[in-house]
């Protein structure tokens, strides 16, 4: 019974996410209002994670089949993508390097930013010791 609760949360958030899409005039697909509405709940405690977290495991170890068909799919349409293979590729390629730098930099950033607080922190409780001593 867990599951099937669990399962109708989840379906539940599906369906309003998809009721928003079609209302709101914005290119944004129905999935991604889910996931925020989903992280919504979670935050303000209105869901709590353990109401959806076996399933959610669930759903996230079955999510490769979940590919197959679009797989099927593109077989399917070979003699279109064929032709223009090579630019997509590249267009691959290209995209997963820019993708692979700009995350490399952000967290090389942000490790520096979290270096300097906890250094700035630990710099003020030297400071403090050195005062009441």
């Amino acid at each position: 019974m867990k599951y099937i609760v669990q399962l109708l949360i989840i379906l539940t958030i599906t369906f309003i996410s998809e009721i928003i899409a079609k209302i709101v005039p914005l290119p944004i697909p129905a999935c991604i209002y889910g996931i925020v509405i989903l992280f919504l709940c979670l935050q303000f405690k209105i869901i709590k994670l353990h109401q959806v977290s076996d399933v959610g495991h669930f759903l996230i170890d079955v999510m490769p089949l979940m590919f197959i068909p679009a797989s099927v799919s593109l077989l399917e349409k070979w003699d279109l993508i064929q032709p223009i293979l090579l630019p997509i590729s590249v267009i691959m390629v290209v995209s997963f390097l820019l993708v692979f730098i700009v995350s490399g930099l952000v967290t090389k950033y942000s490790l520096k930013v979290n270096r300097k607080i906890l250094d700035k922190k630990e710099i003020k409780k030297e400071i403090e010791h050195k005062e009441n001593n």
